[in-house]
């Protein structure tokens, strides 16, 4: 039979079981799927007809994946298989470098030596007395104001505070600013002199470097904070309390000085005081296990990646670099990269997503967003805001905010911000490793000139402008940044306890003594 004559068929056969339907149902054979409305129910018939001219282009519709695709599609697949290839790749590398070089996971082949623990142990412990030395700045400054508010109370003063009552207030604080800084800064210096000369090993000294540094800017926000509680408190006619957030109506000050509250902000995962922080009703000590045990296998994780791949690219490299070799540390700077950016990634997560969020479970800190999709970042800008938000609140509260309150202008006021990080990331690199040579500080005010070019990409109209401050973010991530860190402070600490500095000496001519 021709298709003349199926198609014939199917015609009549189709026609008249539409109307026997119709006939029965009184619709008189209109369309194959019809509606009938029976009790209030709405029924569609469907025939299985015609099956060869459904209309299967309808209507306009634009790709998957063009601009103006009606939805954004899901990127979950894309995501997998991205992870799937990453493991995969690596996974062969550390296979390739077991093979050349043997198991290099050792514990025992580390330089953990006694005097590095104890003295790492003693400053962990010795640390924290620091927060306890502002607490008595506080507690003094405290109780002077009470005795000035009773003053003021019994003189029935209604125009507080008067041009005497404030330049005591400047005077008092100066004082009290002058007390802070110096504790603040002693505990920076001296914890940092000890950590450069006398604990050898890098992984302590970073610890140790990381703590004080957190101690430090928990000083720093208590104090700044309690200063501005305290004038509010000795000036409310003005309505300085007014001016306070709802919150610390729970804990006004100078209820708020008290040891508790002190210890309470030393553990919480926060860098910015508040005399009062949302609460969670309770512990849920599974989620706390779980998040531990997220740490412990993600720690274990970025040991193995370290020790069996990023080892031996980093050992590989230092002749190339010694020689200056361009295209072969450029090459090593490529595939340094991808490593390099796993571990990094599996520490985020282990620190912000597993480790805060445990912490945070156990002193029941209701407020746990440690970051935002940093990931999507269209620039250098977004990155930096959303990627530490403990590190970044505390720089816009405390020295951001204050600076436009005084007159800067928001780029002279975001020069000042990036130097005082860049001061703090040298130290926290430069001091474990021996080396303040200035790359981690300069790697912090490239990010300058790198969030205005980029900040031209993120006001562009269209979805092209954020794609492409987000490749300028992603390779001056895991290309420019560090990987080449990482190169850079491994060959200067080879260069002067290691193979290089024992290469250099030997390359030396000796010198006869006569």
């Amino acid at each position: 039979m021709d298709s003349a004559t199926a198609t014939s068929v199917e015609t009549d056969t189709g026609t008249a079981a539409l109307r026997r339907v119709g006939a029965v149902n009184g619709t008189n054979g209109k369309a194959a799927n019809s509606d009938e409305q029976t009790n209030g129910e709405k029924k569609t018939f469907t025939f299985k007809k015609y099956r060869h001219v459904t209309a299967v282009h309808s209507e306009s519709r634009p790709s998957t994946l063009s601009h103006d695709a009606r939805a954004t599609p899901s990127f979950l697949g894309f995501r997998n298989l991205m992870v799937i290839v990453l493991v995969v790749g690596n996974l062969r590398l550390v296979i390739e470098n077991m093979q050349k070089y043997g198991n290099l996971i050792c514990i025992t082949c580390h330089d953990f030596r006694r005097k590095d623990v104890i003295l790492g142990f003693l400053l962990y412990i010795l640390v924290p007395c620091h927060l306890f030395i502002a607490y008595s700045f506080e507690w003094y400054a405290a109780k002077q104001a009470r005795i000035s508010r009773a003053q003021s109370i019994s003189k029935g003063g209604s125009t507080s505070p008067t041009e005497d009552q404030q330049a005591k207030f400047e005077s008092k604080w100066r004082s009290i600013r002058t007390a802070h800084l110096f504790n603040a800064t002693l505990a920076l210096a001296v914890h940092s002199w000890v950590v450069y000369f006398h604990i050898f090993h890098p992984l302590i000294g970073t610890i140790t470097e990381l703590h004080v540094i957190i101690v430090y800017m928990k000083v720093v926000s208590y104090a700044l904070t309690n200063r501005d509680l305290r004038h509010a408190y000795l000036h409310p006619v003005k309505g300085e309390l007014a001016l306070l957030p709802e919150l610390y109506a729970q804990c006004p000050y100078p209820q708020n000085i008290t040891m508790t509250n002190l210890i309470y902000f030393w553990w919480a995962p926060t860098l910015v005081y508040q005399p009062v922080y949302p609460r969670t009703d309770n512990i849920r000590w599974i989620f706390v296990l779980k998040r531990l045990g997220e740490v412990v296998c993600l720690s274990v994780f970025i040991w193995f990646c370290s020790a069996q791949y990023a080892a031996p690219v980093l050992w590989n490299s230092l002749d190339k670099i010694n020689h200056l070799d361009l295209i072969s540390i450029v090459e090593r700077l490529l595939k340094l990269s991808t490593i390099s950016l796993i571990i990094w990634l599996a520490g985020f997560f282990a620190l912000f997503q597993s480790a805060l969020n445990a912490l945070a479970e156990v002193m029941r800190f209701g407020d746990r967003s440690f970051y935002d999709d940093w990931w999507n970042s269209a620039g250098l800008g977004d990155y930096w805001r959303l990627w530490n938000k403990p590190v970044y609140q505390f720089m816009k509260r405390h020295i951001f905010s204050p600076l436009i309150g005084r007159g800067w202008n928001m780029r002279l006021a975001s020069i000042a911000v990036f130097f005082v990080s860049a001061v703090l990331h040298e130290l926290l690199v430069g001091i474990p490793t021996k080396n303040i040579i200035g790359v981690a500080f300069m790697g912090m005010l490239v990010q300058i000139p790198l969030i205005w070019v980029t900040r031209i990409f993120e006001r562009m109209q269209g979805p092209n402008g954020r794609l492409i401050g987000n490749c300028i973010f992603w390779v001056s991530f895991t290309v420019l940044g560090q990987p080449f860190a990482a190169l850079v402070y491994f060959y200067a600490w080879q260069a002067k306890y290691g193979s290089v500095a024992k290469k250099m000496a030997s390359n030396q001519p000796s010198v006869a003594l006569g």
